[in-house]
């Protein structure tokens, strides 16, 4: 393909995103495809001539966008918002049109500053303290794998220079909530703490953030028994109920311990925007305790731009205290990268920061969000998601036989229908079963979670163009067909 045969069906396509993007909220939420329908549907073999892009693009509309859960969708409030702003898929076009290659700084000098540039723009959005450095991952998975790299080995004094954790005395121990998302122990499975040295500790039962107490608990029970404490990771909006760890509290029990503090924000960091939410990382910077006993800040903090806040995939902020330790983990020099820039260590290789080698342009997404939709912007639709949770949540408390039960802290609303009669496990069945025939409807997605053993359902507010009367179609829907699911179940 030339350049100006790109530019005729890059005018094509663009039409048909616009029109794609236009046309969601007229789409089922939810896809209705069954395993091996889309693949189906599709050739066996591949081309072995060129096609025309209205063949693809027919293949788009038929096949692909119909086996698709539409994200962008106005009334999906599953998961967590995975939003991608129209601003940042130009910022992502661009990237991938320009194909630069970040392996070192002298690969792409402007890729690597431009990354410094918008992670600097971040840090100052969010209130960090200039003691913060950061770089972009694919993930906040990523993000908390080379965390626990990087803490793995600042306990064992960088024992992978000399025989790896197999020469060690002793076995690491990492410490989490048992509300922690499912990045958090893989990525100390991957760090190769093993399972049996992962720590999964127990919750405030009304507000589900980790127990300050269970906490000290166990890293003392692991001291006295020869094992050493190497890493807490503190949850800012667990997965299930968006529950918000006591990061001063537990940074004050880290101290003690020289233990490296990971803080996963990986959707509530949007939040972090606004200055009103700061209170989510109280403590972060290190503080001292009216004793006189200094704190220090804790020592990374990952967080998603890619999903509340909007830039498309994969946009992921992990920022560090001291760079320098991920440097001497991550670092790697081959001689084919070589030059005065990279000898003279004047610039920054962000290679050295992460797991990969090889770079794409992220940052261009972040900038074009950020330049083109402005930050004001950003935080009033942030502003408004948290107004409208708050106003379901009254809904939901006023409504009979209905329950919100988990506190509201961010977007995200926890509910329960609970009909007189029904407990236990046959209120299990009722949940889900109303939450499935929810999905299924293709008025809206929500995403049933286990929390004390019982499940309940989360809305999860935060789609870019929800507005009210989506949230309240959603509502209706879940008030509607949880009384035709409890009817079905009362006994004649």
């Amino acid at each position: 393909m030339t350049p100006e045969e790109f530019r005729i069906a890059g005018h094509q396509l663009i039409d048909w995103i616009a029109d794609y993007r236009a046309g969601i909220p007229d789409r089922p939420v939810q896809s209705a495809v069954k395993p091996g329908d889309v693949a189906g549907a599709l050739p066996s073999t591949p081309p072995s001539e060129p096609e025309e892009l209205a063949a693809l693009l027919r293949d788009l509309d038929e096949i692909i966008v119909p086996g698709l859960m539409q994200v962008q969708h106005p009334r999906h409030t599953g998961w967590f918002p995975s939003n991608a702003t129209l601003a940042s898929v130009l910022g992502d076009i661009t990237s991938s049109g320009i194909g630069a290659l970040g392996i070192s700084w002298q690969s792409a000098p402007a890729l690597t500053e431009l990354e410094e540039v918008v992670c600097e723009w971040m840090r100052q959005l969010t209130g960090l303290s200039e003691g913060w450095h950061g770089a972009i991952q694919d993930t906040a998975s990523t993000g908390c794998l080379v965390a626990m790299l990087a803490a793995r080995e600042r306990a064992a004094d960088y024992v992978s220079e000399r025989g790896g954790l197999q020469s060690l005395p002793a076995p690491l121990t990492v410490y989490t909530s048992e509300h922690a998302h499912s990045a958090v122990p893989k990525a100390a499975l991957l760090a190769g703490f093993g399972r049996s040295n992962i720590r999964t500790l127990s919750t405030d039962p009304v507000t589900h953030a980790l127990d300050p107490a269970a906490l000290r608990a166990a890293i003392e029970k692991d001291v006295n028994e020869g094992r050493v404490p190497a890493a807490i990771v503190v949850s800012i909006g667990t997965t299930a109920t968006t529950a918000v760890d006591p990061l001063a509290e537990i940074l004050e029990i880290a101290a003690g311990y020289g233990i490296w503090v990971h803080v996963d924000a990986a959707m509530a960091g949007s939040a972090l925007l606004l200055p009103e939410y700061r209170w989510l990382v109280e403590g972060i910077e290190g503080f001292t305790t009216p004793d006189g006993v200094r704190v220090p800040p804790a020592d990374s903090l990952g967080w998603n731009p890619h999903k509340w806040m909007g830039t498309i995939l994969d946009t992921s902020l992990l920022y560090v205290r001291e760079p320098e330790r991920l440097i001497r983990v991550m670092s790697t020099n081959p001689s084919f990268l070589r030059n005065a820039v990279s000898d003279a260590r004047t610039a920054t290789e962000y290679r050295d920061w992460g797991i990969p080698l090889g770079r794409r342009f992220r940052a261009l997404k972040l900038w074009f969000h950020l330049r083109l939709d402005g930050v004001e912007a950003i935080r009033e639709r942030l502003r408004r998601d948290l107004a409208n949770a708050q106003r379901l949540a009254r809904l939901v408390a006023a409504e009979p036989d209905w329950n919100v039960v988990a506190p509201v802290a961010l977007q995200t609303v926890c509910i329960r229908h609970e009909p007189p009669g029904l407990t236990g496990e046959a209120l299990d069945a009722h949940t889900l079963a109303w939450a499935d025939a929810l999905n299924h409807s293709g008025v809206g997605t929500v995403t049933p979670a286990v929390v004390q053993g019982r499940w309940l359902v989360r809305i999860s507010i935060g789609v870019e163009s929800t507005e009210w009367p989506d949230v309240e179609a959603v509502w209706s829907a879940a008030k509607d067909l949880a009384a035709r699911e409890a009817n079905e179940r009362r006994p004649e």
